[in-house]
């Protein structure tokens, strides 16, 4: 039995290979940069693919995965793959030899109750041509937005789902995630500084000893333990929260996180943002697009008895995110395509200054008010790739 399965998933690559084209892809070394642990570097073993735009940056799918110095993650291509493994393969993603970061998706620790309906727009079915137009149109109503993805797909005659050929089915999965937001109040644009001991002539806005005080109003702070090690929590009209973390602590962007959440319950400090208080974030633009290269060509199984064998032809993730004094927007897309196969806050007296200067490694998330996670998260050491 064994062996009948082992005979008919490589016919059934075969198949696959010779419909579309596909060429196998061969794992890369690991790519030697470090990581953030507990503010230290060190290096890492794991495996990251470089980003193909900025050079030192990467994208990692969940916030489960290991991270180097430069870092971002969003939840479009979580919720991609949720879609793929509930809707079609109705079951976890498994390869062999099983891959970490497989396993941290099929965990879903980002789905769709952790952000609400307006700032995405997702579709899946049946690779065809009424798709793609379905999907065009969909984000084009929805956000008046175009796709910077979906020509990276094959859609000519090959590339897509054949009705005429039952032992297979292609599936195109897509998620468009779009937010833009202002803060309460512009912030004041600051004087250029340093960031970090390497870096010179950075871009900053804030609050100084010059601003108006309303300024601060906007700031909530989840704790200061000094100014080397703190988290603030920028509000925004939209109920957005932008949310800095210097000196974080942890491995992974959800160790990260959750270690940030639990110093902010148990900070005893004041929450409130001081009129002799400081504040200073550095001007922020990525726009990064990743092919995750190490999920295609594996076949995995199904829970459909006629197509028990699947593989993910190709799987793309995108990252656009802009932040300045006045607010920010992001937009992310993912998709992958998939075929499917027969053989497979009293008066105090007026308080020490504190200095909330974001300006070494930090981390930064986005979370809607009232959700439990973020729907963007990043890590900082070099500023200079992200001016």
């Amino acid at each position: 039995m064994k062996k009948t399965m082992v005979v008919l998933i490589i016919l059934v690559l075969l198949a696959i290979t010779g419909m579309i084209g596909y060429k196998m892809m061969i794992d890369k070394e690991p790519v030697n940069e470090e990581r953030i642990t507990d503010n230290q570097k060190k290096a890492s073993d794991k495996k990251q693919i470089k980003l193909e735009n900025t050079e030192g940056l990467y994208i990692v799918p969940t916030m489960r995965d290991a991270l180097y110095a430069d870092t971002v993650w969003c939840g479009t291509f979580q919720l991609v793959w949720n879609d793929m493994k509930n809707e079609v393969v109705k079951k976890d993603i498994v390869f062999d030899p099983q891959l970490e970061v497989a396993d941290n998706l099929n965990l879903e620790e980002f789905n769709t109750n952790m952000i609400s309906e307006e700032y995405y727009y997702k579709k899946y079915g049946l690779k065809t041509l009424e798709l793609k137009a379905e999907i065009e149109k969909g984000i084009s109503d929805k956000f008046n937005e175009t796709s910077d993805i979906l020509e990276d797909f094959d859609w000519t005659e090959d590339g897509l789902n054949d009705p005429n050929n039952p032992d297979m089915q292609r599936y195109f999965f897509y998620v468009m995630l779009r937010r833009s937001f202002e803060f309460l109040n512009e912030f004041d644009e600051l004087e250029k500084g340093t960031f970090g001991n390497k870096y010179n002539d950075i871009e900053y806005f804030g609050v100084d000893e010059k601003s108006d005080k309303k300024l601060g109003e906007q700031i909530d702070v989840l704790y200061y333990n000094s100014e080397n090690d703190f988290a603030v929590i920028l509000n925004t009209k939209q109920g957005d929260e932008v949310i800095f973390v210097k000196a974080p602590k942890g491995d992974d962007f959800r160790e990260i996180y959750d270690n940030m959440i639990e110093e902010g319950d148990n900070y005893k400090g004041n929450t409130g943002f001081f009129t002799t208080d400081e504040i200073k974030i550095p001007k922020i633009k990525l726009n990064e697009k990743k092919e995750y290269e190490e999920l295609a060509g594996k076949p995995f199984a199904t829970n459909d008895p006629l197509h028990p064998v699947a593989i993910i032809v190709k799987a793309i993730q995108t990252i656009q995110f802009e932040l300045n004094a006045k607010g920010g927007e992001i937009k992310s897309e993912a998709a992958i395509d998939m075929v499917k196969a027969t053989g497979m806050l009293e008066e105090l007296p007026e308080p020490e200054p504190r200095y909330f200067y974001v300006d070494d490694t930090f981390a930064i998330f986005l979370r809607e008010k009232g959700k439990d996670m973020p729907y963007f998260a990043g890590i900082i050491t070099d500023i200079t790739k992200f001016q």
